[in-house]
């Protein structure tokens, strides 16, 4: 056997082990609830990041208070009311849209 012989059998091997060994068997899904899982995912995180922002405007509160600074103070509800309204997003979107 000729060395381009060799080499043509070992890529067509390779090649059709590659499509035995890679094959996914692709389950379709109804596309709404994919959508709905996906916006549930999301809502998920932001609520996370609303509870680390709220979590944070009580830090940032706690130490005005303590410090007697008003601006901070300030910052501190703030921050804490912006939290607040973060981690309810989705309750808040769903009593406007009804």
């Amino acid at each position: 056997m000729s060395n381009k012989l060799r080499k043509l059998i070992a890529i067509g091997s390779t090649i059709a082990l590659m499509l035995v060994a890679f094959t996914v068997i692709a389950l379709a899904n109804d596309p709404v609830q994919t959508v709905n899982n996906l916006s549930n995912f999301v809502f998920q995180v932001i609520r996370a990041i609303g509870l680390i922002i709220l979590a944070f405007g009580i830090v940032q509160l706690g130490l005005s208070l303590k410090s007697q600074d008003p601006s901070q103070r300030a910052n501190g509800f703030l921050t804490v009311a912006g939290g607040i309204i973060i981690a309810l997003a989705r309750e808040i979107l769903d009593l406007i849209l009804g």
